[in-house]
């Protein structure tokens, strides 16, 4: 097993932030679970904690769209724990009226918020302390809207994912003479809350073949879990049976 990290995770209380803190635990590491929302997070410890009795789960609730609010959760690991070894940043929203057409100033800025700005405060507010250790690893959750442009996603989920993907690499590129490193990770549909945003709604059948939490979290794990000499700058993970390929191709929706 890999040395014991103290890992924060942000959007924890659901999704892919829920699922990589019980698989975080159950690698042996010391998970702090953030989100707006203390309800979810706490379902989300309980599950961690779960998966090994003996992990060490704590839950900080903060709306890390505010840098004050990113800042004092970092205060407040730095003072329990000591340290920030590596950060999952998952906080991430989409609205069902997505297209130009339909998009109100209100959703633009929940999706700004939601996709950017708290992925952007978090890492500022962690990397002062890992430049004073001269370690730290960030996974940034984006998409595969963050690197490709299509219907789908929406115009202004597609913007922030991009944004967040450049926001990883800026990292490595500043960063990497503080030891400090960066994975922008993508994962294509994943069966989690935001699917129901869909304005077409998944069928049980397509469900059954996208991607579970539980895969993009082994995926988080093995990264969190990469020496520190390795920088995994960008891992893309679809489900096998690629819709957005096969729409492509002609062969189906």
């Amino acid at each position: 097993m890999a040395q014991s990290k103290v890992v924060w995770v942000t959007g924890a209380g659901t999704g892919i932030g829920a699922a990589a803190a019980v698989a975080l635990a159950r690698s042996g590491h010391a998970v702090v679970l953030s989100g707006r929302r203390r309800e979810p997070l706490e379902q989300a410890a309980a599950a961690a904690r779960a998966a090994d009795p003996k992990a060490d789960v704590t839950v900080e609730v903060g709306d890390l769209s505010k840098r004050a609010e990113a800042e004092g959760v970092v205060d407040r690991i730095l003072a329990r724990a000591g340290r920030i070894d590596a950060v999952v940043a998952s906080a991430g929203v989409n609205v069902t009226k997505r297209m130009w057409s339909e998009l109100s100033a209100a959703d633009m800025d929940y999706l700004l918020d939601g996709n950017l700005r708290s992925q952007m405060y978090t890492v500022a507010a962690a990397l002062p302390a890992m430049r004073a250790r001269k370690d730290g690893l960030f996974v940034l959750v984006s998409s595969i809207a963050g690197r490709v442009v299509g219907g789908l996603s929406g115009p202004m989920y597609t913007t922030t994912k991009h944004a967040v993907t450049a926001l990883s690499h800026s990292v490595n590129v500043e960063e990497c003479i503080n030891g400090i490193r960066s994975c922008a990770l993508h994962p294509g549909e994943v069966d989690t809350p935001m699917l129901a945003k869909r304005p077409k709604k998944l069928t049980p059948e397509e469900l059954a073949r996208v991607l579970k939490p539980a895969d993009v979290a082994a995926v988080i794990a093995h990264v969190v879990d990469t020496p520190a000499h390795v920088c995994l700058n960008e891992i893309w993970i679809t489900p096998t049976y690629n819709r957005g390929y096969i729409a492509q191709l002609g062969r189906g929706s």
